[in-house]
């Protein structure tokens, strides 16, 4: 098929969209037309990178076979394990959860990393403008291409990390139907799928049908259900050993004085450390080893329904002219939930109100308390409310989206495309398991019938119902694309390269979103799940772009291949602190000889702020984040101690573990609408062998830098950041990193949440990755075979990466202070695992009907991010997995795969306080085990 066929029957658009030039229908023509010649690799069971062997800009495919192989229902599970990827928010991921699957590529963040569907923008779940990966039909995949670089010049904002764009198929014809179920080797987390797709040809070949649906089931697994999870760890005074640990708000309760030490009398039990009560109404002294353990409660994968269903179909209403449409509905339900929630904050209590559940001794404590005569003394109290049961938060997102569109051609060279899309998200949260702070300060201070906080079960079912809050909220995100380009072939420069290509049009987008708690959350009157004010905002853009391919020559004396290509995008955001940005690009493509081909690439990215970030409410976040001051080296360290005091911390408790009372630091975060666009620059270079005296070997080794300015971030990257900035390295009370830490400690210098610490959004970094990119395919036929005709076929792929550079600079004002996090993981700013070497390698043998395939999967040590702090594990050791799987093609319609992944049962390392979450990294480390699954597919 020639180029401009291509151009005229739409396969250009399939990878670029309409704003894709003929560099693109290149690609797709060297990769129909090598298919017939030795030299191409064609892995079955594999993932087959073709397309990024002829493109400036590196492009790895990872196709629907490697979805069947790998027992895959949601698209995460195999994208999260290709090198370019940091996991983000996952099927493991309760506590922070949400209920949806994101995508993070080369650690760059989620919002920064754009996610397109038959090359087009995709609905998105709330006000960050993010996809959840979960609306994406994995059985109609035909590829998924990753792209390298910031891409905005071709695809618009958010492109600054690269581009995913989930191609879905378009040549069913019949009835494809079918089903998996997995289970894990412990007998649990049990997850099914059904789904079902018509397509058909219509009008005599002038157009194509589809439509589908599919269900989908996950249950849950508890962290219960694991050993390495199923107690809260923590680490010793020494850090020497791992020991039991969890959340010093327990079901007993603890009760402290907010007096100072001085001035607390000697011996009495509400002096710190506080009250422990081993029984209702009966306390003592609290230990250190007065925990709870609330691990068992929590989610250790979380369950999940889902509903989805759609159509597309494309119909020639005259010669030479196409309509298109497309419409999907997604109805997505997932639960987190966590242990009861935990009351902390200081309350007035009255003592003749509550005395009745009080010794005799510990009333006469309080009255000794009671320095104003008043008979109401303030204590810090903190108290799991057991007696409500767990805390579980419902998501139910409906999603739905509207898409047509109209192409053809214009003259025999030149196609034009333009469509207009309509996504609109609405979400329903449900929580069970709050407390209201008003109505338990009501309990307590005798404005209310009076509830029994003192001792483990000492709640009523009445009492229960007079403090417990049902809180809810919505949100409802929307987006619409109007977008028309033309396309096609210039004139040629006469040295034997194709065409010059072009590409000119024009976009429009409108962005909004709405978030609305209920009166409870808005109003913060919310112990439990997290408190919010409403969201609101929208705002729009209005694009011009052009591109331009320029083959200069081919099949030349020394010159196989030689082409340059440029890109460029305009965008006028109604924004009045972005106003008009630039985007564009240039790159260059040199093949000296068939054999070896050079490629290189510049990009210039820009990505406006999202409506969160923008116009979001404050809302309450529980981050992991360690407290300097609780560190004994405070105690001693004349600067750090004087800072401690200054914010709050009374003298002689600096530098006391009982500073920190959880290893979460309740924070208030928000949006700013002054904030500006971030920039990206991202350079990429790289070499394609494929030699012609070894058929079938193809080998990519690519380097990238991706440099991120004006970064948005939470103030000084994240409270856990801040705190570090504000005690350790600015150490200026005066300075924004210290003064949102004024305020928000209570009279023991703890922070519990009652004035969380505002780290409100701002342009105040910047990011740096840097890495080399490396991908080998070997197909070899084989002369025996025992199911086929006498040959059979062995193919190995191997995609992994090398990352030279992560780094986070969270204070564009201080360069030297840059957390490096390539090698690296921590609470204090890296997150996440992020291996300097890390690979994904496949080995299959196709035996007639037969595919055998073994997968491995490596990640390289990684250390923790903190110099300053010492941890149990400072180091987390190299991760391989093994993965076995077959495919049987059982007839000519019927096709059945089963496989077994992590066969060898890799547990994932046990961590202390520097954890995500379940005592590890469960995202990044597989927690199901040994994991076993079956699946058919029928055609007819």
């Amino acid at each position: 098929m020639s180029k401009i066929a291509l151009l005229r029957t739409g396969v250009a658009p399939a990878i670029l969209g309409a704003a894709l030039i003929s560099s693109a229908a290149m690609a797709q023509e060297t990769a129909a037309g090598a298919a017939a010649s030795d030299d191409v690799i064609v892995v079955t069971g594999s993932r087959i990178a073709r397309r990024n062997l002829d493109t400036p800009a590196p492009i790895a495919v990872v196709g629907q076979e490697e979805f069947k192989l790998s027992g895959t229902v949601n698209v995460e599970q195999v994208i999260n394990t290709l090198p370019q990827v940091i996991p983000g928010t996952t099927s493991f991921s309760n506590n922070p959860g949400g209920g949806v699957s994101t995508l993070n590529l080369r650690g760059l963040g989620e919002t920064r990393t754009m996610v397109l569907v038959n090359g087009r923008r995709w609905m998105f779940y709330d006000a960050s403008q993010l996809v959840d990966l979960n609306t994406i039909p994995t059985f109609l995949l035909q590829d998924v291409n990753v792209v390298t670089g910031g891409a905005s010049a071709v695809y618009g904002s958010d492109a600054l990390a690269g581009v995913v764009d989930f191609t879905l198929r378009k040549d069913l014809v019949g009835v494809e139907a079918g089903g998996q179920y997995n289970i894990t080797g412990e007998g649990d987390g049990r997850r099914y799928e059904a789904y079902i797709a018509f397509g058909t040809e219509l009008g005599d070949g002038r157009g194509h049908a589809t439509v589908y649906g599919e269900y989908y089931n996950r249950s849950s697994i508890m962290q219960s259900g694991r050993s390495f999870s199923n107690e809260a760890l923590g680490e010793n005074d020494d850090s020497t050993g791992l020991i039991p640990g969890g959340s010093s708000t327990t079901p007993n309760g603890r009760f402290t004085s907010t007096l100072a030490a001085a001035n607390c009398p000697t011996g009495n039990v509400f002096c710190s450390p506080g009250a422990y009560f081993t029984a209702p109404g009966v306390s003592r002294p609290r230990t250190a080893a007065d925990l709870y353990n609330y691990a068992p409660d929590n989610y250790l994968m979380v369950p999940q329904e889902r509903y989805l269903m759609g159509g597309y179909a494309d119909y020639e209403v005259v010669d030479g002219h196409t309509a298109y449409t497309e419409v999907t509905f997604v109805n997505n339900r997932v639960a987190n939930e966590l242990a009861a929630t935990p009351v902390t904050g200081t309350f007035n209590v009255n003592i003749d109100a509550v005395s009745s559940f009080l010794s005799a001794s510990d009333v006469a404590a309080l009255r000794q308390l009671d320095t104003s005569g008043t008979g109401v003394v303030p204590l810090s109290i903190q108290r799991r409310v057991t007696e409500t049961g767990s805390r579980n938060s419902l998501d139910e997102r409906n999603a739905f989206r509207f898409l047509v569109g109209m192409r053809g051609e214009i003259t025999d060279k030149i196609g034009y495309d333009a469509y207009y899309s309509y996504a609109r998200t609405r979400n329903s949260n449900i929580q069970a398991g709050n407390i209201s702070r008003s109505a338990f300060q009501a309990g307590l201070d005798g404005s209310a019938s009076a509830i029994n906080i003192f001792g483990p079960n000492t709640l009523t079912p009445a009492m229960v119902d007079q403090i417990s809050i049902l809180a809810q909220n919505g949100d409802v995100s929307t987006l619409q694309v109007a977008n028309a380009s033309i396309n096609g072939s210039l004139f040629n420069l006469g040295m034997g390269a194709d065409d010059v290509g072009f590409a000119l049009g024009g976009e429009y987008r409108k962005m909004a979103s709405e978030f609305i708690p209920d009166t409870a959350l808005s109003s913060g009157d919310v112990i439990g799940f997290n408190a919010g004010d409403p969201t609101a905002g929208s705002y729009n853009v209005k694009e011009i772009f052009a591109e331009l391919r320029v083959p200069i020559a081919a099949h030349q004396p020394g010159i196989e291949l030689l082409e340059v290509n440029g890109a460029a995008r305009y965008s006028d955001y109604s924004l009045g602190n972005v106003g008009g940005v630039w985007a564009y690009s240039a790159g260059a493509t040199y093949a000296p000889i068939r054999d070896i081909t050079f490629r290189g690439q510049y990009q210039r990215a820009v990505r406006a702020p999202n409506v969160s970030e923008l116009f979001g409410g404050q809302a309450v976040g529980f981050p992991t984040a360690v407290d300097p001051c609780a560190q004994a080296s405070a105690a001693t360290d004349t600067t750090i101690r004087d800072l401690c005091i200054a914010t709050g911390v009374p003298t002689t408790a600096v530098g006391t573990a009982g500073v920190q009372i959880n290893s979460q630091i309740q924070g208030l975060f928000g949006g700013n609408p002054d904030l500006r666009e971030e920039t990206s620059d991202s350079y990429t270079a790289g070499v394609v062998l494929r030699p012609s005296f070894v058929p079938g070997l193809s080998i990519t080794a690519d380097w990238y830098n991706i440099t991120v300015k004006n970064a948005i971030s939470t103030l000084g990257g994240g409270l856990g950041n801040s705190l570090n900035l504000c005690y350790n390295v600015i150490q200026d009370i005066n300075s924004a990193y210290c003064q949102a830490f004024v305020g928000a400690r209570n009279a023991l210098g703890q922070f519990d949440g009652e004035v969380p610490p505002a780290i409100l959004n701002a342009n105040v970094g910047k990011l740096e990755v840097e890495g080399i990119d490396v991908e080998l395919n070997y197909s070899k036929p084989l002369d025996f075979a025992l199911l086929g005709d006498g040959q059979s076929r062995i193919s190995f792929n191997f995609m992994g990466t090398y990352t030279i550079k992560n780094n986070i600079t969270p204070v564009a004002d201080l360069p030297d202070e840059v957390n490096e996090c390539a090698g690296k993981f921590g609470v204090l700013a890296c997150g996440n695992p992020t291996p300097k070497y890390k690979w994904t390698s496949r080995l299959s043998w196709i035996d007639g009907p037969l595919t055998t395939s073994v997968r491995w999967r490596h990640l390289s040590s990684v250390r923790d991010d903190d110099p300053d702090s010492l941890y149990f594990v400072e180091k987390i050791p190299s991760y391989d997995q093994f993965d076995l799987s077959f495919s049987l093609d059982v007839t000519e319609t019927f096709n059945m795969s089963l496989g077994m992944n992590n066969m060898f049962n890799k547990k994932p390392k046990i961590l202390g306080f520097n954890q995500e979450q379940a005592n590890t990294y469960p995202g990044t480390y597989d927690v199901l085990g040994r994991d076993f699954f079956v699946s058919g597919r029928l055609k007819f």
